[in-house]
């Protein structure tokens, strides 16, 4: 793509790297065949090459953003799966979110917009704040219809995705679980801000999988939001101070009693530490350090392959469908690992059609836009019937709380399985089929 930024522009650093991406650019198209909401609306403004398009034409003549280029990039999941398909190699992600840095800095939204973003990003980054949140959604939940009849559709969303039971605690910071027998190794766990409240079940099966088989896991004092909310609102500051913060926890682990890797099992924030060393690739007193961290972060799934010899105990050959969460497959391309673990852990697999279109969930996305995100979760429940598994297994909280909602068929996270494969406790989803009697010895 020809891009026509002025010599002043290009001083611009953000600036010379958005031209950069503009111009890998080539029009071919192959992005909208992966794209969700050009595969549901059809519009070209709502597919990857025509928000480039309107990127482009913003950033070129340094004007505001308006109400129109809001509205297309708004509807932008940052699912990537644009980036899988494209060859050409157009770092779609680093684009569209310097395009909404842009958005919030000369771009005011309605009144209520403004409250419902600020609402999420402070109660979503603070888990003890999102628990007292969800006990007050189990108040507000009957009247959910209400509040879509007037209008608060973000509401009305928060409200349905709200559980009707609020889960017990997780695993908090600080703390250092031993390794079972001969120490192989160290890694941080990071705990996650909703993960670790609406379903801490997750960590914990991580936990007791990693230190059954000689790992010691620490959870660092200071560990907090890696930032992935506020960094796809556009929210810079704001963003980079929760990556520096992490940055420095896990730094004094490295130069204190060590650690191997950090370890994720929420693949949104995986892709957002990951990304750290680019991020932060212009702070002198970060660069190297976010480097470092971005290169020993690794999810669940990546960790656990590389362990020889997991000890496995006998469990029933589920058929399970594998939900490849967006920020897994397509912003880590981490595509193998985690349905390598389950086949070897025993579980039947079942590839879900048209698995690389999102099921809608994308972070905020189904509060924000529900009603595009509930169309993306129906037709990815209609897939899975398709296979007709027994269970669903999807390696993001956002996409576990998300086609739960929508369907009977039990939805767990990948190390839950691998928990009970190797002897911990069937996840408790596991219920509504019948196996919550097959627990293991492993239960805290």
């Amino acid at each position: 793509m020809q891009t026509s930024f002025s010599l002043a522009r290009l001083a611009d650093p953000d600036v010379a790297e958005a031209d950069k991406i503009l111009r890998s650019c080539v029009h071919c198209g192959f992005c909208t065949a992966t794209c969700p909401t050009y595969v549901l609306l059809g519009d070209e403004d709502d597919s990857p090459r025509g928000r480039i398009y309107l990127i482009k034409e913003m950033l070129e003549n340094d004007e505001s953003a308006h109400r129109e280029v809001v509205k297309h990039i708004d509807r932008c999941l940052s699912c990537l799966g644009c980036m899988t398909t494209c060859p050409s190699g157009v770092h779609y992600m680093h684009l569209v979110d310097y395009a909404r840095a842009h958005i919030e800095k000369t771009y005011r939204r309605p009144l209520m917009d403004r409250l419902v973003r600020r609402a999420l990003l402070r109660v979503m980054t603070d888990p003890k704040l999102f628990r007292r949140a969800l006990f007050a959604a189990l108040l507000a939940k009957p009247i959910e219809p209400f509040f879509n009849l007037i209008g608060l559709k973000p509401l009305a969303a928060m409200l349905r995705l709200a559980p009707w039971r609020v889960p017990k605690r997780g695993p908090a910071a600080p703390a250092v679980f031993a390794a079972a027998g001969a120490r192989q190794g160290r890694v941080a766990l990071l705990s996650g801000c909703v993960a670790n409240v609406l379903a801490p079940n997750i960590n914990k099966a991580a936990i007791r999988v990693l230190t059954h088989h000689g790992f010691e896991v620490v959870l660092p004092r200071g560990e907090g939001c890696c930032g992935a909310l506020a960094h796809h609102m556009g929210r810079t500051a704001e963003a980079h101070a929760a990556a520096c913060r992490n940055i420095d926890v896990w730094s004094r682990e490295i130069d204190g009693a060590g650690i191997d890797s950090i370890v994720t099992t929420a693949a949104g924030c995986g892709t957002m530490v990951k990304d750290y060393g680019f991020i932060l690739s212009r702070r002198a007193d970060y660069a190297v350090r976010a480097q470092k961290i971005a290169e020993i972060s690794c999810d669940i799934s990546e960790f656990i392959n590389q362990i020889k010899d997991l000890r496995y105990v006998s469990r029933p050959s589920l058929k399970v469908a594998y939900h490849p969460a967006c920020s897994l497959a397509h912003g880590q391309r981490v595509t193998t690992a985690p349905k390598e673990m389950l086949s070897k852990a025993g579980f039947v697999l079942k590839d879900i059609p048209e698995s690389h279109l999102c099921c809608g969930s994308a972070g905020t996305y189904n509060m924000l836009q529900p009603e595009l995100a509930s169309r993306l979760r129906d037709r990815k429940i209609a897939n899975i019937d398709r296979v007709m598994p027994e269970l669903i297994a999807a390696g993001n909280i956002g996409c576990i709380t998300q086609i739960a909602a929508g369907t009977p068929i039990p939805v767990v996270h990948p190390i839950e399985l691998i928990d009970w494969a190797t002897g911990g406790s069937a996840p408790s989803a596991l219920e509504r089929i019948g196996w919550a009697d097959a627990i293991g010895g492993r239960n805290e």
